[in-house]
C-alpha cells in the first residue's frame, strides 16, 4: 500500500526528517510512536504532500505509483485519507455539506452520523465550538465519507474523553475493516499515537518508535509501547534493536 525510500524533509532550513524508510502492506495497520516534536506529524503531513515540508533526498510510492510530487488533491483522489490533530475551525460551512463533498454525493449524511449519534451537528458550523471529542467524531466521520485507501490519524485520542474514545474507536475500527478477516481487508492505516490508548481499541499489526527523525525500531507495538512506559525513550534511542 505505502512504501517510503530514504527519505529525509526539511522544514524551511530545518531537517526534521531523516532517511526514513517505511512499508505498510494492504490491510494492515501500524502505529508510530515518539516524544512530541520527534517528526511524527511531518512524516504524515509529508505523506499527504503538504508544501512546507520539503522533500530533499527519497521516495513515496503509494499502490505502487510515485506520489513523491503530487499535490495534495491528487493524493487524496488517489486514495490516501488524513485526520489531524488540531483541525481547523471553518465558519460558514456545515457538516452535512462537507460530509457530501467528502463523498461525491454517494452518501447520506443523515444516515451516516446517525450511526454514531453525530445527527444533532449536521447543522453545526466545521469544529465550531466543539469539545475535543466531538471534533475527534467529525474528522472520523469525513474519512468515512471519503472512503480512503489508506488512513493517516495523527493521535486520534488526544483531547479525548473515555466515552468519546470509545466511538473515535469504533469509526476507525470500521474505516481499517477490523471486522473482516485479515486476509480480507483492503484498506490500511498510518496511527501517531503519544499514549497508546487507541490500541485499547483498534488493534495493530506493526509499532516503530521515531525520535530526532529517525525510526529507530519496529516490532510488535504492544511490546514496544510497554518498553517505553518501563524504560522511556531515551533508552529505545541508545538500544536501537
Amino acid at each position: 500500500m505505502l512504501e517510503i525510500d530514504d527519505l529525509w524533509v526539511n522544514i524551511d532550513d530545518k531537517e526534521v526528517l531523516k532517511g526514513i524508510n517505511l512499508r505498510v502492506p494492504v490491510g494492515e495497520t501500524h502505529i508510530l510512536f515518539g516524544k512530541n516534536g520527534s517528526g511524527k506529524s511531518s512524516l504524515l503531513m509529508t505523506i499527504m504532500g503538504f508544501e512546507r515540508f520539503q522533500v530533499k533526498q527519497g521516495r513515496i510510492s503509494f499502490l505502487g505509483q510515485d506520489i513523491t510530487q503530487l499535490p495534495i488533491y491528487e493524493r487524496a483522489r488517489l486514495g490516501l485519507g488524513l485526520s489531524f490533530q488540531r483541525p481547523p475551525t471553518i465558519r460558514g460551512v456545515k457538516i452535512a455539506d462537507v460530509l457530501r463533498v467528502c463523498s461525491r454525493g454517494a452518501i447520506v449524511p443523515e444516515v451516516l452520523a446517525a450511526t454514531y449519534d453525530f445527527t444533532q451537528f449536521l447543522d453545526r458550523e466545521v469544529n465550531y465550538g466543539f469539545s475535543g471529542g466531538e471534533i475527534k467524531r467529525s474528522e472520523l466521520l469525513q474519512l468515512l465519507a471519503q472512503n480512503p485507501k489508506m488512513v493517516l490519524l495523527d493521535e486520534p485520542e488526544s483531547g479525548v474523553d473515555l466515552e468519546n474514545l470509545q466511538v473515535v474507536g469504533a469509526i476507525i475500527a470500521q474505516l481499517l475493516q477490523k471486522d473482516r478477516r485479515p486476509q480480507a481487508r483492503e484498506k490500511s492505516g498510518l496511527i501517531i499515537t503519544h499514549t497508546g490508548f487507541i490500541m485499547d481499541y483498534v488493534n495493530a499489526d506493526k509499532g516503530y518508535i521515531l525520535l530526532e527523525g529517525r525510526l529507530l525500531c519496529s516490532g510488535n507495538p504492544r511490546d514496544i509501547l510497554q518498553d517505553i512506559k518501563q524504560f522511556g525513550y531515551e533508552e529505545c534511542s541508545k538500544c536501537r534493536r
